[in-house]
């Protein structure tokens, strides 16, 4: 990891009680928490805003939700945050061989329409040789209203963010899921996801 973490009772006073929830909930504060921590006011916008995307009027659904996390932080190859978010997915009720299947989900005949829909927004919104067009947008009314895809888009913002960031800094994963790694964490992007960009290559030409 690139940033040194601090004893928890080094942090302000008032991040402690995250730290405590933290410990509740996982059996362990999470390392991510105490890297942001290193700058206090934007550790508890980012909570802040964390707990706003999972609050239980979401109208997004939790298992909903986690696949989201999981399928953005396996592109972004952020370890940390696939191993966390794969544990909550289980907890959540998602069978053991659809959270195995995430990476694959476009072959898989486990993920319903409205899900594949998500997922695929997400992926577009993700990869950086992609791009949402109307097409998709049409796609996504079907299922979400203009609420749950304001909700739905900013989740798959927000991921980024935080994938991106505990990638860069090399936060580990803390053994919360106990899937191997290698079903849950490809370091490259499957090839599938680059077929349109090497289209366009071709057309360019």
């Amino acid at each position: 990891m690139h940033i040194n973490i601090k004893p928890v009772n080094e942090y302000p006073w008032y991040l402690r009680p995250f730290f405590w929830n933290q410990k509740r909930k996982y059996g362990a504060v999470l390392d991510a928490a105490l890297v942001w921590g290193r700058v206090p006011k934007v550790f508890m916008a980012v909570a802040l805003l964390y707990g706003a995307f999972n609050r239980s009027s979401s109208p997004l659904s939790p298992a909903l939700r986690s696949l989201i996390t999981v399928r953005v932080s396996q592109i972004n190859s952020c370890a940390f945050c696939v191993d966390i978010n794969s544990a909550t997915l289980l907890k959540r009720g998602v069978p053991l061989e659809k959270v195995e299947a995430l990476q694959t989900w476009r072959e898989s005949g486990l993920f319903d329409e409205k899900e594949r829909v998500a997922l695929g927004y997400a992926e577009a919104m993700t990869l950086s040789h992609t791009k949402v067009d109307e097409e998709m947008i049409g796609e996504l009314k079907r299922y979400f209203d203009d609420e749950a895809m304001v909700e739905l888009t900013g989740l798959i913002g927000f991921q980024n963010m935080s994938s991106k960031f505990n990638s860069a800094l090399s936060v580990p994963p803390q053994g919360f899921c106990q899937i191997s790694k290698s079903k849950l964490l490809d370091e490259t992007v499957p090839e599938s996801l680059h077929a349109d960009s090497a289209l366009e290559g071709e057309q360019s030409d």
